[in-house]
């Protein structure tokens, strides 16, 4: 006969298990003006009043996971739709001075013309810079977000530079159809480090990555470059099948 498992508690007594709140905090990031950004909200009440944090919230009772980080953005950054998927969950016992707090933690991906309508200049949201040398206010200053959300940022930095060149993570940041100078000026800003052209391009192609649309730009100041869009997986190997029939 098998034995039930059983849960055992340090003191014996279920009653004196520690309570906490489940949280979901989002890194929404972007390339806007050549710089990889995050949108950072000011806090409105303690802790850390009128300092900079992520958009998050608490989970609601029956709500999934997913549906809070999305209303993490609906609400905290006016942004609906948008690509997100989960990060890492940050559990540090006082990470948050209230309370026993578990954060679920989210990044999402906006292209620059969505990133911008949303914000709409509010003074409560900030774009910020990340680079090399932390977190920084556009007009410069260094920012240092509340409870762990610096150390959330670095991770979700380091996740899509590790997804790169296998997900579709830079295209997230593109409009649909993109000439590929587009593309690698993404994936630079991303790596924080210059590419070479020529390799770049042929990395991109020869992966089946992306696909020629046969149109070229307009109203620009460069040479028409031809369009390129993002190739889901099997999806260029059927073209490729097709047109050599």
């Amino acid at each position: 006969m098998s034995q039930r498992a059983t849960t055992t508690y340090p003191t014996g007594d279920p009653g004196a298990v520690d309570r906490f709140v489940v949280a979901v905090d989002v890194v929404l990031l972007s390339v806007v003006d050549g710089k990889l950004r995050t949108v950072l909200v000011r806090r409105g009440e303690e802790p850390f009043s009128g300092d900079w944090a992520l958009p998050g919230v608490a989970v609601r009772s029956g709500e999934a996971l997913e549906d809070a980080a999305a209303r993490a953005l609906a609400d905290k950054a006016r942004l609906n739709e948008t690509f997100l998927e989960q990060l890492y969950t940050f559990g540090i016992p006082d990470r948050d001075p209230r309370s026993r707090a578990i954060s679920v933690s989210y990044y999402a991906l906006v292209p620059e013309l969505a990133l911008r309508a949303a914000l709409d200049e509010s003074s409560e949201l900030v774009l910020a810079v990340i680079d090399h040398d932390g977190i920084h206010h556009p007009d410069g200053r260094e920012l240092a977000p509340a409870f762990d959300h610096a150390r959330i940022l670095a991770t979700a930095v380091e996740r899509i530079r590790g997804k790169l060149d296998y997900s579709s993570v830079g295209f997230e940041l593109l409009p649909r159809r993109f000439p590929l100078r587009e593309l690698q000026a993404i994936h630079e800003t991303i790596l924080g480090q210059p590419l070479n052209k020529d390799s770049f391009r042929r990395r991109m192609i020869t992966s089946g990555r992306v696909r020629a649309t046969g149109v070229r730009e307009v109203d620009t100041p460069y040479r028409p470059a031809e369009l390129y869009e993002f190739a889901p997986p099997g999806e260029s190997t059927q073209a490729n099948e097709t047109e050599t029939r």
